[in-house]
Parts: structure tokens; C-alpha cells; sequence
């Protein structure tokens, strides 16, 4: 039962309108740190690679997010924490085959790939997709994200 209040409670937070901005993940320290690495998960019931951050938590995209606009900020970016990078080129700890960019959002500097800011899930531990389909806009991030 408490996992179902806490679900309910992040969908209601990725539609309010947020007042606050939240500051950026402290994922990446320096220019080119690596802060989005691989990992294989139980995604659907289905085993596929996905991207995580450094910790191995399970990175998101959010479907009405653009390349220039990360619409998850305020109340929506505390349960939806968006991976920030203070400066510099973010880069993959693992080869990937896109391009990991960075957007400046209403969250600060934040991680793309493949033009798709990124996103954990609340404080979900590492190797944890239980925020894919959350609301129909929230999926798992996987390698090969177009």
C-alpha cells in the first residue's frame, strides 16, 4: 500500500504548477565527469540495457519534455530529480550511441542524451524501473532512445 501512495503522489507532482526551482543533481563534479553509465534491468518484464547515473540509479525521459526544454521543475523536479551537471561536457562511463548534451532548464545545467533531459525517480535504489509508463510520460532511458 505504500508503495501505491507514493506513486500516487509523484504522478499528482509531474502535473502541478511548480513556484520553486529545484537546484541541480550534484551527479557530476567536474567538465567531463562521467555521469551516465549502463546496467541491465528488468524493464516490462522484459531484461534490456538501460542508462543510469554513476550510482547505477535508473535515469527517465519524460515524454513531453523537448531538446531545448525540460518541463519537470519545482514539485515535479523533487520527485522527478533531474541529473545535473555544475559545468562542462558530461560524458558516459560506458560507450553509448548518442550524444550526451547539456540544457540549461528551469532545474539548472541538466543532462541530455539523444535530446532528452534525464531524470531519476524519486529515491528509488539503483537498478529500480518502477517510474516507467508512471503517468503515460515517464519511460526508462535506454541506449537506444531516438
Amino acid at each position: 500500500m505504500r508503495l501505491r501512495q507514493l506513486v500516487d503522489k509523484l504522478r499528482s507532482a509531474t502535473t502541478s504548477t511548480p513556484s520553486v526551482v529545484a537546484a541541480p543533481s550534484q551527479a557530476a563534479t567536474s567538465a567531463g565527469t562521467a555521469v551516465v553509465a549502463t546496467a541491465t534491468a528488468t524493464v516490462g518484464g522484459v531484461s534490456k540495457t538501460i542508462l543510469t547515473d554513476t550510482s547505477g540509479k535508473t535515469l527517465y525521459y519524460r515524454t513531453p519534455d523537448t531538446a531545448t526544454n525540460a518541463g519537470c521543475t519545482g514539485g515535479c523536479a523533487g520527485a522527478w530529480p533531474p541529473l545535473g551537471v555544475p559545468s562542462g561536457t558530461p560524458t558516459g562511463s560506458t560507450p553509448i550511441p548518442g550524444p550526451l548534451a547539456v540544457i540549461n532548464s528551469g532545474n539548472g545545467p541538466q543532462v541530455t542524451y539523444n535530446d532528452h533531459p534525464l531524470y531519476r525517480f524519486g529515491s528509488t535504489p539503483p537498478g529500480d524501473t518502477s517510474g516507467n509508463g508512471v503517468g503515460g510520460i515517464w519511460f526508462v532511458a535506454t541506449p537506444g532512445l531516438t
